[in-house]
């Protein structure tokens, strides 16, 4: 006779069991704890922390507080007041509805809880110092409700031990106290670390919270996001591409006012950046996201951390969209600045912390029809103001001497002399903007706050990136036809991948014929290809296309675009013309992203005033 080998648990081991999935470590009850005290409709939270949270957890909130009875009941498996039948569910407007949290507690802990509504005189208490046994007494107490965990994982040792060390409890304790603070602006928060007040955050605005959680200059780093529609309101901040740091951890996605974590819409915001982003880059993003609970499931895993939408495509078109839009309409051109480093020497590095504007485009070269360097030529003085004094020595030379002209190119002898007379726009008291190229890569110009500079072969990549882009999405090409058409003798693989891709080079305005072994002729190019570079473009673009597709993986058009814009733009040792450099700036402005090259390289940096006269000691 065979013994039957499956039983039922006892309620002790399978409390033990399921509070594995709700208290993994000291910061889930914090999670849970407070969470149940915004449900109370609370004003003011307390979180108190002992060793950690190894000793004690204690959270006090003055919400509704509990009756006697729903004081007992509430420590009971599935034991809840935020739903009643299984339609809830689809609808979920709390923080908590599972009812696990303060059973599974219990199962780990010593719990007691102090609770009084403030319509009774006298509130109760309810301790558990083990699983089994509950003691209940009257009492009065402040109204709300005060839940104390001691001893967390006494009767677990092993889970104990997994622990880290109370450092790096801490630390986790004190990011989700930070991500609910966040979340519930209108709540005043306190947070005590072993007897001391570490966080008090007054109730006020959502910025409030930012700078109190953050630092107080942290709204100067970040970019509004905001879009409200019936179906869906999506607001928050953005940080600015300066920001961007090498590890995870500050993004911040809230859901009807609950963190959650979303591969979806952390993607789309990511996508946002375009090619700011390099691979193992971060962007800082706080989003809120209103949702009718409907379309939403919280109820995946008894952390609440994770979301299901049922429209996942929208929300995602309208996130990127939103953040697209966020980013388009502000100045982003990254500010320079010297920092020292403790023990090292000071160092050029990005200002994250220079507020900008909305639609305020104002700091960028601005050049009127009439104030053409042609005529309006700088003076020495003028220079002085960006480059410091430059010894009359140099300047002046004697008559006889050697010493060249600091702005003098060698190849065309073309000099920058003062005028003799100063434009009308400069005796009217405007500033006369300039522009020069320095060592035929950067263009150099004067903007409202400072200094501009310009990496000219990249800012060129960028334009003519855009340009492929939308050649492709018009597919009407524009072909410059080669008056004497270019045989090109290839490899099998590159003429195997030139045939491959040609349909793209065609929208470009390549026109390629193929004959056998290996060879093509080349009878048209884009207007951008320089007059005898045709071969040696279409090789290096082809060589480019190919390590992309080894190395980074990029779709076909997207490869196509960066290779092509990377091969055809002008070169760093290029000279150009003052005429073309207004050009370049003018058309670099125009584009989605005047930021960043197809490869994430920055393409444009400002120095401010200030920062000159402080290295030159005029502060």
């Amino acid at each position: 006779m065979s013994l039957n080998k499956i039983k039922i648990l006892p309620e002790n081991i399978a409390n033990k069991i399921a509070a594995g999935e709700v208290v993994q470590r000291p910061e889930s009850v914090v999670k849970e704890l407070m969470e149940n005290s915004i449900d109370a409709g609370s004003a003011t939270i307390e979180v108190i922390i002992k060793r950690a949270g190894k000793s004690l957890i204690q959270v006090v909130d003055d919400g509704a507080g509990m009756t006697e009875k729903d004081s007992v009941l509430c420590i009971q498996k599935h034991a809840t007041s935020k739903i009643s039948n299984v339609e809830d569910l689809d609808s979920i407007s709390t923080l908590g509805f599972r009812g696990e949290a303060l059973s599974s507690i219990a199962a780990v802990s010593q719990l007691e809880i102090r609770t009084e509504v403030r319509n009774e005189e006298l509130g109760t208490l309810v301790r558990m110092d083990d699983p089994s046994t509950i003691i209940k007494e009257k009492g009065s107490f402040p109204k709300g409700t005060s839940v104390s965990v001691r001893n967390l994982f006494f009767n677990t040792p092993a889970r104990r031990n997994f622990l880290k060390s109370d450092s790096t409890e801490l630390k986790h304790i004190i990011d989700t106290f930070n991500k609910i603070s966040l979340s519930h602006h209108k709540i005043h928060f306190k947070f005590y670390n072993d007897d001391d007040l570490i966080f008090d955050f007054p109730s006020g605005s959502l910025e409030d919270r930012v700078k109190q959680v953050f630092a107080d200059n942290m709204m100067d780093a970040l970019i509004p996001a905001e879009e409200i529609t019936d179906y869906i309101s999506i607001y928050g901040y953005v940080g600015k591409p300066s920001m961007l740091k090498k590890s995870k951890g500050d993004q911040y996605i809230f859901l009807n006012s609950r963190y959650v974590y979303s591969k979806q819409i952390n993607h789309a915001v990511f996508t946002a950046y375009e090619n700011i982003l390099e691979k193992g880059d971060y962007p800082f993003f706080i989003l809120f996201i209103d949702l009718d609970p409907k379309r939403i499931d919280v109820n995946v895993h008894p952390s609440k951390l994770e979301v299901r939408f049922d429209d996942e495509k929208n929300i995602y078109n309208l996130v990127l969209a939103v953040i697209r839009k966020s980013l388009g309409t502000h100045d982003l051109v990254p500010s320079m600045m010297f920092s020292p480093l403790a023990g090292e020497e000071e160092k050029l590095k990005f200002n994250s912390f220079n507020k900008v504007e909305r639609n305020d485009f104002t700091d960028r070269p601005s050049f009127g029809e009439k104030k053409s360097l042609a005529k309006t030529i700088l003076s020495d003085k003028d220079i002085d103001l960006v480059f410091s004094s430059i010894p009359d020595s140099i300047i002046k030379s004697e008559p006889g001497e050697s010493t060249s002209h600091p702005f003098e190119r060698k190849d065309t002898k073309e000099v920058y002399h003062e005028p003799e007379k100063r434009s009308e726009e400069s005796r009217n008291g405007e500033e006369t903007p300039f522009i020069i190229q320095l060592h035929n890569k950067y263009i150099l110009s004067q903007i409202k706050t400072g200094l501009m500079i310009i990496d000219q072969h990249v800012a060129h990549e960028r334009i003519l990136y855009e340009k492929a882009l939308k050649r492709f999405e018009a597919n009407l090409p524009f072909s410059q036809q080669l008056l004497f058409p270019r045989t090109i003798e290839l490899d099998p693989a590159s003429f195997a991948l030139l045939k491959e891709i040609n349909s793209y080079l065609t929208k470009l305005g390549f026109a390629l014929k193929f004959f056998s072994r290996n060879t093509a002729v080349i009878e048209g190019v884009p207007d951008d290809v320089k007059r005898g570079s045709e071969e040696k473009v279409l090789r290096e673009l082809l060589d480019e296309f190919a390590v992309n597709q080894r190395e980074k993986k990029l779709d076909e058009r997207e490869n196509i675009a960066k290779s092509y814009s990377c091969k055809t733009a002008i070169k760093a040792g290029d000279y150009l013309s003052e005429k073309e450099m207004r050009l370049l700036i003018d058309q670099l402005f125009a584009t989605s992203m005047p930021y960043v090259c197809p490869h994430g390289r920055p393409i444009v940096i400002k120095i401010s005033l200030e920062e000159f006269d402080r290295r030159f000691g005029r502060t």
